[in-house]
């Protein structure tokens, strides 16, 4: 049974060296899509093209323009003379937000120890037009606070009331790179695994090569088996290549055990390439496997919580998620990276898996029969 198994390994092994095009974009793509997905499927924002209309230009007003410049968030590109010309910069698109400074905000502001300003955000990005708006606040209520130690002279800690002092675990400075990069890693992974895998049987249907494996003494789990083994060494391979880049490119800090996370990624491979496997044993051709494989990858991406939190979706869409793979793996991967989580908290998502890959490899060899 080894024998045989291993003949089948060493066979796709060489089917894949002869395609050398094809084996550089196995291991060329992971890294364009985390570089790619890295820098855009971000929710950061910083320095949010900003124009000012000052009506005042008082100390005062000029003192609040530096503050919103000092912040990481608005970058003060324009100075205009009137609302029409304001409305003309945020509705072109050169400008994401607009600060408005009345006349009289310096005078009120000196008599009454209070003004108002009006601050104009572009909303049709409402990611955009919600970090700009709390941004926006903070910067504002900063500013607040420069003023009652300069008016009172009192420190605002002196202050009655409640002071609140937020703790930010497992991500303190926020950073989306430090949510995202995981996730990605987790989707990468099973994407082209499950990609990979789905051409397999296919392709020996479309060469001819099925009737080889016909007439040979090769049972359908050890055809599975051998048809699997190349591509999950190709698929650590790059979870260790997306695990560098996460690391010493994004700065991404690793919290938990790494073996761990090869381990149960080893698992979440496993659970892939029965997809896959199973795809192409549904499908006649390459091109079906393919769109059968992304048909499926559709929901498995925004189903899991990779791109929303699943507890902001419908009740039936939470249940439908349950039985996604991916769900899993990112709850694996986040788990261990950013929190430092132990198999004593992740060991149902490992339970999970560990059933999806035995169902999936079992519908798989189950689905091949060595007939025409």
């Amino acid at each position: 049974m080894i024998r045989r198994t291993l003949a089948i390994t060493r066979k796709e092994v060489i089917h894949i060296l002869r395609d050398p095009r094809t084996l550089a974009i196995m291991f060329l793509m992971p890294v364009m899509q985390l570089i790619l997905f890295g820098y855009t499927a971000t929710t950061d924002i910083g320095l949010l093209p900003t124009v000012v209309l000052d009506q005042d230009r008082t100390l005062q007003s000029r003192e609040l323009v530096d503050a919103y410049r000092a912040s990481n968030y608005f970058d003060i590109l324009f100075y205009v003379r009137s609302e029409a010309e304001l409305g003309r910069l945020i509705d072109g698109g050169q400008a994401k937000a607009g600060v408005i400074i009345p006349t009289g905000y310096g005078r009120r502001l000196t008599a009454e120890n209070r003004a108002s300003i009006a601050f104009v955000i572009d909303g049709s990005m409402p990611s955009v037009a919600t970090t700009a708006f709390s941004a926006a606040q903070t910067v504002a209520q900063a500013q607040s606070t420069v003023l009652i130690q300069r008016v009172y002279g009192i420190e605002v800690d002196e202050q009655p009331g409640i002071d609140v002092r937020p703790r930010v675990w497992y991500n303190p400075d926020m950073k989306s790179a430090n949510f995202m990069i995981p996730g990605l890693m987790a989707m990468i992974l099973q994407v082209q695994s499950t990609i990979l895998t789905a051409l397999s049987i296919v392709r020996e249907k479309e060469e001819g090569t099925i009737e080889q494996l016909i007439v040979t003494p090769l049972r359908s789990m050890e055809l599975i088996v051998g048809k699997v083994t190349p591509y999950m060494v190709i698929s650590l391979f790059n979870l260790m290549e997306v695990l560098l880049i996460g690391v010493f490119w994004f700065g991404v800090p690793i919290n938990g055990n790494i073996l761990l996370l090869l381990a149960l990624g080893l698992l979440a491979l496993l659970v892939s390439l029965g997809i896959g496997l199973f795809n192409s044993t549904i499908a006649s051709t390459q091109q079906e496997a393919i769109f059968l494989t992304f048909f499926l990858m559709l929901p498995f991406i925004f189903l899991s919580g990779f791109f929303f939190p699943l507890e902001a979706m419908p009740k039936v869409l939470q249940w439908i998620s349950y039985f996604i793979p991916l769900r899993y793996l990112l709850v694996i991967v986040r788990g261990i990276v950013l929190k430092g989580a132990g198999l004593s908290i992740l060991w149902d998502q490992a339970a999970a898996l560990a059933l999806f890959a035995i169902v999936m490899l079992a519908l798989a060899a189950s689905r091949f029969r060595k007939r025409l």
